[in-house]
């Protein structure tokens, strides 16, 4: 049985990372399938090595975008495995300016949120841990974490 109410709780400051591609050339799979193949090693990577601070990620395809969220102990982690040399992530973007210097086959963004200590809120109701609460620590919504002002430490508010 799936719980009521989690709520996701993650000790200290942390990193929201939006990153995607859209293909702009359908017919040109040629120029946008090495850009979109090249996540999958990417994530297998950070995971094999918990130190790198991936937390964790999710990815959503719909139509022509393929978008990730990923979960940040750090910007510095982040930052760091985007330059490091043995890293898969730098060669793939060096691949990628190249392929694509040019033509608009597809297209790369990136957004990224630091977030403080217990300024953020989350809750789920009837499914498994999502999103942040599967990328740190789920715990069950009740007291002080039944409400959004409750889960920012803005007082309790009393349940409807």
């Amino acid at each position: 049985m799936l719980p009521d109410r989690l709520a996701a709780r993650i000790e200290g400051d942390f990193v929201v990372f939006l990153i995607g591609a859209r293909v702009n050339r359908l017919l040109r799979p040629d120029l946008w399938g090495p850009v979109v193949s090249a996540m999958p090693a990417m994530l297998r990577e950070l995971a094999s090595d918990p130190s790198l601070g991936l937390l964790g990620s999710r990815i959503r395809w719909g139509g022509r975008n393929v978008d990730l969220i990923q979960y940040w102990r750090s910007f510095d982690h982040l930052h760091a495995y985007a330059r490091a040399r043995d890293a898969a992530h730098l060669p793939a973007w060096r691949a990628y300016n190249r392929a694509l210097a040019g033509n608009d086959a597809v297209g790369v963004w990136h957004e990224t949120f630091l977030v403080r200590a217990g300024e953020y809120e989350a809750v789920y109701r009837k499914m498994p841990p999502y999103g942040l609460a599967a990328a740190s620590a789920a715990a069950e919504a009740v007291g002080e974490l039944h409400s959004a002002t409750g889960r920012l430490g803005r007082g309790v508010e009393a349940v409807p």
